[in-house]
């Protein structure tokens, strides 16, 4: 079963390295301009990357009830949505970022066999 769906909140429908805009967007529901000033802001206070810092879009899901998560075992995008049929996710990827929702990925191309690194969880 296919589990990608293409998504893609830039106004522009850019594809520009922003997926931690894209990915906080779609787990928050919050516009991709909200969320880059948000990011934008959290950088700024933390003289970091907006897009690019795990740190900043970490602190910007905590700051928003999510969780970080280590995986217990190995398993890649397609498998992590098999194994989390329901809630809301954001994974940290191979130098990526993407959303999972009630088993589905969000993002503008099929990142399905990056290796999860760890993961945020909706509280």
């Amino acid at each position: 079963m296919n589990r990608w769906v293409e998504y893609n909140s830039n106004p522009l429908k850019r594809r520009v390295g922003d997926c931690a805009i894209r990915a906080c967007c779609k787990a928050t529901g919050k516009s991709w301009d909200d969320v880059y000033w948000e990011l934008s802001n959290i950088a700024f206070d933390m003289a970091d990357g907006c897009n690019s810092s795990n740190a900043v879009w970490g602190e910007y899901l905590k700051r928003n009830g999510f969780v970080r998560v280590e995986p217990d075992f190995p398993m890649d995008v397609h498998k992590f949505c098999c194994n989390f049929p329901r809630g809301t996710y954001v994974l940290g990827v191979n130098e990526h970022v993407v959303t999972v929702v009630d088993g589905m990925f969000y993002d503008t191309w099929d990142s399905s066999d990056r290796k999860v690194i760890y993961f945020w969880e909706r509280g």
